[in-house]
């Protein structure tokens, strides 16, 4: 399989037309008539992710965040005066290593928006963006849930996402009703409110907006960007499978340990 067949795969499955106009998906450097070695997948295309495709002898790494949404000045060596998607295109080049990523095109597709869920066990009935629309396409996901307290709902989000959860809202709050959002939440706390959901699980939300949300009535549990969205890699290493590459020629890379939180012993 060359690299263009991989991604003319990913792109019927995964369309642009779904991706925000903003948004760069499909391939952002590499050849696309080499021969796909191995594929490795990670949230994002950094340095470290290109060092590892090319030690696990993969020549595509597949991610969900673009390398770059606006292509820096140049292509060079890191450096603390370019930005860290100079770096990772030059490796890239260097290395031999195609990048292609899905980014807002998976995040409107089905698979994205049961992934969240299922991860408790729940699931979705229609995207947050479509509530009315479930065959539509659409960001997000809302669920119905057995009656539980905010308190146990978000310990268990906590542990399964495996993160430092903050929630804002009360733990005594009941839930029924939960959207989820990976990465930020953006305006959708909105949508959410609108359609009674009760809490949102969400990577990233900013203080004046969490707190509003939590003043209106819609609780909000805040996993971390990233923690919210590597799930999402499982989707990309089945579409790869799905388009004919071997299994045992498809890597998913962990997410390394970006931040961290104090706590008395160390850190969490």
């Amino acid at each position: 399989m060359l690299v263009s067949e991989l991604l003319s795969y990913l792109l019927d499955r995964f369309p642009r037309e779904d991706a925000e106009a903003w948004d760069h998906v499909g391939l952002s450097v590499g050849d696309p008539d080499a021969e796909v070695k191995g594929v490795a997948c990670a949230l994002d295309a950094t340095v470290d992710a290109i060092f590892r495709t090319a030690e696990l002898g993969a020549n595509v790494l597949l991610t969900h965040h673009p390398v770059y949404i606006s292509a820096p000045d140049c292509f060079a060596p890191a450096s603390s005066v370019r930005p860290s998607s100079s770096a990772a295109v030059y490796e890239a080049a260097r290395h031999g290593v195609s990048v292609i990523s899905l980014h807002t095109n998976l995040d409107r597709s089905k698979e994205a928006r049961q992934a969240l869920p299922a991860l408790m066990g729940l699931s979705a009935f229609s995207s947050l963006e479509h509530v009315t629309e479930p065959d539509v396409p659409g960001l997000g996901a809302v669920c119905e849930i057995e009656q539980t307290f905010l308190g146990d709902f978000a310990s268990t989000a906590q542990s399964v996402f495996d993160t430092s959860a903050h929630v804002w809202g009360d733990a005594a709050s009941s839930v029924c009703r939960v959207a989820f959002m990976g990465g930020s939440l953006g305006d959708f706390g909105e949508q959410a409110l609108a359609c009674n959901c009760d809490v949102v699980v969400t990577g990233e939300l900013g203080y004046h907006r969490a707190q509003d949300l939590a003043l209106r009535g819609l609780s909000v549990v805040l996993l971390g960007h990233d923690r919210s969205e590597q799930p999402f890699c499982r989707i990309l290493a089945d579409a790869t499978a799905n388009a004919g590459v071997a299994q045992d020629r498809i890597d998913i890379i962990p997410l390394p340990h970006q931040w961290w939180v104090p706590t008395q012993g160390g850190c969490a």
